[in-house]
């Protein structure tokens, strides 16, 4: 089962968790008083940078009739969209610029090129997401309604499909984004709003029909003017660096949400949750990437996943720094810092997904100590008052210690058995 006291999981006493807090909060408090002119000039120049290179890729596609020309078009602008809907408008739209009092680059009046609606994506994501984060049953980012991502969620027949599941979601990832906020499980179950359902489909519509008719109408149209392309050359190509885009965007997120050590939380974790509670949650339940640029740039900052679900709001290009600042705090608790690179980060949420499309009697580890999926239960065998002072080496002991002694200890049954 997944954490379901995360102070018992994480071996931290209450004044710990406070302390934690204090700490995590004094990191905001520097970051905020140093924001300025740099961080300005940062989000411009990517805006400015992601533009032209739109531009660039729109003008090799009035030569789209050739091969390479098509794909080199679709091949920059995939990358153009990429850097729109990562690092420009995922940040912006968290409210990461809101303090420059930029009316163009401010979270209430900013639209990303993609067919949802940024409003509807604030609330799915900014809010429930962030706050939820990896709660089951709360957080609708766990699986999105279609994938089964731990053992807590029961298995049915169409588990099955897992993969083929993920494989279109991946393609079609933007879709699935703009679907999302629309609740279809609770329309079908007769459970919505119907009225406030109906706005939802309104404003999707307006948002998703604007959308197609920009990249499969306008843009191919006006592109087929040039007598080195067609319409047809166009609107493919554009399809493509639509997928492109689809793909990358849903590997980096899955990466810092589904591999081994992002944790899972019960219903259980948010009653009366403290702002320390809080900040132990995100850092249990996110994954980073070991990147460095351009690796950081593409990803929209979300290489430092742990960093950004600690300060959502703070401004992605500071996340480096802070990442040393969060590392500390880790080694201090003896917390795990999950992180790792990114084709293995990526191959462990496809290997969990693939496992859990089977039963669980086909799977061997246990719903207390699965690579996805852990609990507190896991640590029956340590002895009481584990967390304390090591007196060998002088270290505290906590969670990442604990995780290593148990895990150890299993090794060397299994090895004593062979």
């Amino acid at each position: 089962m997944a954490v379901t006291d995360v102070e018992v999981f994480a071996h931290l006493t209450d004044a710990d968790v406070e302390n934690l807090a204090a700490e995590l909060d004094a990191i905001r408090r520097d970051v905020e008083a140093s924001r300025g002119e740099r961080d300005a000039r940062y989000i411009r120049r990517t805006i400015a940078a992601q533009r032209a290179l739109e531009v660039a890729g729109r003008v090799l596609l009035a030569a789209s009739s050739r091969r390479s020309a098509r794909w080199a078009g679709a091949a920059t602008l995939g990358v153009a969209k990429i850097v729109e809907n990562m690092e420009i408008g995922h940040n912006v739209l968290h409210g990461q610029w809101d303090w420059m009092n930029d009316p163009e680059i401010h979270s209430t009046s900013w639209e990303w090129d993609m067919s949802g609606a940024a409003k509807h994506w604030r609330f799915t994501h900014n809010f429930a997401h962030h706050k939820y984060t990896n709660i089951l049953g709360m957080d609708d980012d766990v699986g999105y309604g279609l994938l089964r991502v731990t053992r807590d969620q029961p298995w049915k027949r169409f588990n099955v499909f897992n993969l083929f599941y993920n494989a279109m979601l991946a393609i079609g990832f933007e879709w699935g984004i703009a679907l999302q906020h629309l609740e279809i499980g609770k329309i079908f179950k007769g459970r919505s709003d119907r009225q406030a359902t109906l706005v939802r489909i309104r404003e999707f519509g307006d948002k998703a029909g604007r959308q197609v008719f920009k990249d499969y109408v306008a843009f191919p149209a006006v592109t087929s003017l040039s007598p080195g392309a067609t319409f047809s050359s166009t609107l493919k190509a554009n399809a493509i660096a639509n997928v492109i885009r689809n793909v990358w965007s849903n590997a980096i997120i899955f990466c810092g949400h589904f591999p081994d050590g992002a944790e899972k939380f019960t219903k259980t974790d948010m009653v009366g949750e403290s702002r320390g509670q809080w900040y132990l949650r995100q850092l249990l339940g996110s994954a980073n990437i070991d990147a460095r640029q351009p690796m950081r740039f593409m990803s929209g900052s979300l290489s430092h996943q742990i960093e950004h679900h600690l300060f959502p709001d703070l401004p992605s290009n500071r996340y480096p720094e802070i990442a040393e600042r969060v590392r500390a705090v880790c080694v201090k608790y003896d917390l795990p810092y999950t992180t790792g690179p990114f084709l293995v980060q990526y191959a462990k949420t496809w290997r969990t997904i693939a496992k859990l499309s089977l039963p669980d009697r086909f799977l061997t580890d246990t719903v207390d100590d699965a690579p996805e999926t852990r609990s507190e239960k896991m640590f029956a065998e340590l002895e009481p008052g584990f967390a304390r002072i090591d007196p060998v080496t002088g270290r505290r002991r906590g969670l990442k210690t604990a995780i290593a002694a148990v895990r150890g200890w299993r090794r060397d049954k299994t090895d004593l058995a062979a």
